[in-house]
């Protein structure tokens, strides 16, 4: 029988084809409002997937949670892994800022960019009044389930989860027949995902093909200094969190590495996090993770372990000092750092929230909010590689904590499961793994 192709592959192809369209049509309409419309129509088709993903999302999120928590037994568990999964995040989240700071002292991105610089007085039209602490820990609560679902408020439906599916592991009987119904349908919604995730190519190719027509790719070599400066970053990044992955997994590492590429490409290309998260449970699950662990430290991640988005909040805040030659003292940037460690973590559910949150940093520190206008151009390009690697940071922490939890299945343990686990189906929730010598 013919092997199918993966469906990586077919992204790769369609990523490629965007940039040739892209361009073909930024050079067939040089007017920017010609080439906005017809950017427009192709991106209908990225539209229509990311509503397809946010219609999935907050169902397989509630389901897939709800059950990992009622099968963990109790509410000791349950913080338990929440306090692991939480310490990860911090030391992640400081060492993407305190890298992000590093590389922009050293490799000096913002010095002598060679562009005018925009008006220190021109606005930017984003809401950073609004980003508050206060309203960060209000914002934690729902105030009604149905509208944080309603609104794809992945931190809201964590929160109500955590409470539906504590309460229910302590039904015994009665909890057990709701735990199986709310099962099914955590596997109806994983159907519904394979199916959607055929339109991935499309998606892609769509996106790409959009952001060329109207950016084109001479704007890449306009800030190429910034661009390089800053995906050299990320590199390193990886490479960081690679090594520490490493250091709890072993050569394992490299496995997970393979298994998580198409969520890593969709990241990547559609430039949203949000679009992966299907496809990175069910590579998890092929990893060995135990469902119970990926389902509920995957949602904690995406609101709070944004490894290269904030690598890219420290990173873009120097850059735009230095573009207007002002001098950042060691002691100023380390406060920055400190500042930043509690304001990104407000991230998830904020429109556009790294450029919120560095607006909101340029205002604390007397610079001037308008530099945000000179990455705004190129953003949708940075967010490419921030939102992938937001993918890597989660999945290996989601491996990490399985294994210090004893729910990470060992190889030979995969290799006796046979096809079922391979096929993507994930495991049995709450099945107890056997832990990875």
């Amino acid at each position: 029988m013919k092997k199918k192709r993966p469906i990586t592959t077919y992204i790769v192809i369609a990523m490629i084809l965007g940039v040739i369209v892209g361009y073909s049509c930024n050079k067939a309409f040089p007017d920017p409002g010609t080439a906005k419309e017809i950017a427009g129509y192709i991106s209908i088709f990225t539209d229509v997937f990311l509503r397809l993903i946010k219609m999935i999302i907050a169902p397989l999120v509630f389901s897939t949670l709800v059950v990992g928590i009622a099968h963990m037994g109790d509410a000791s568990t349950v913080g338990r892994v929440g306090v692991k999964a939480l310490g990860w995040f911090i030391v992640a989240s400081f060492l993407s800022l305190t890298l992000g700071l590093i590389l922009a002292t050293v490799l000096q991105p913002g010095h002598n960019i060679g562009l005018p610089l925009p008006d220190v007085g021109a606005a930017t039209n984003l809401k950073t009044n609004a980003f508050t602490l206060k309203d960060f820990i209000t914002h934690l609560v729902p105030k009604s389930v149905a509208e944080a679902m309603a609104t794809n408020e992945i931190l809201q439906i964590v929160v109500f989860s955590i409470f539906f599916g504590t309460a229910l592991s302590t039904l015994g009987e009665t909890g057990k027949r709701l735990a199986g119904v709310i099962d099914d349908l955590a596997q109806t919604m994983l159907k519904i995902t394979g199916a959607v995730m055929w339109m991935a190519p499309v998606a892609v190719f769509a996106a790409i093909a959009s952001t060329v027509t109207t950016q084109g790719l001479g704007i890449l070599i306009t800030f190429a200094k910034f661009m390089g400066s800053f995906y050299l970053g990320l590199l390193v990044l990886w490479g960081l969190l690679v090594a520490a992955g490493f250091f709890f997994l072993g050569k394992r590492v490299f496995t997970l590495i393979r298994l998580i590429r198409e969520p890593f490409l969709l990241s990547f290309s559609t430039a949203s996090s949000e679009a992966a998260y299907p496809k990175m449970l069910t590579a998890l699950d092929r990893f060995g993770v135990s469902r119970k662990i990926s389902s509920f430290v995957l949602p904690m991640g995406y609101s709070f372990n944004l490894d290269g988005t904030m690598m890219y909040c420290t990173f873009a805040v120097l850059f735009i000092a230095q573009a207007y030659d002002i001098h950042l003292p060691i002691g100023t940037q380390i406060t920055m750092l400190l500042l930043l460690m509690l304001t990104s973590k407000g991230m998830a559910g904020v429109p556009r929230a790294s450029l919120v949150v560095i607006a909101a940093t340029l205002n604390q520190f007397g610079i001037p909010e308008a530099g945000l206008l000179l990455i705004m151009g190129v953003d949708q390009f940075l967010d490419m590689g921030r939102s992938a690697t937001n993918a890597v940071g989660n999945s290996i922490a989601a491996a990490v904590v399985a294994k210090w939890e004893g729910q990470l299945a060992s190889e030979s343990d995969l290799e006796s499961e046979g096809d079922s686990t391979a096929a993507g189906a994930g495991a049995p929730l709450g099945k107890p793994d056997a832990v990875q010598a």
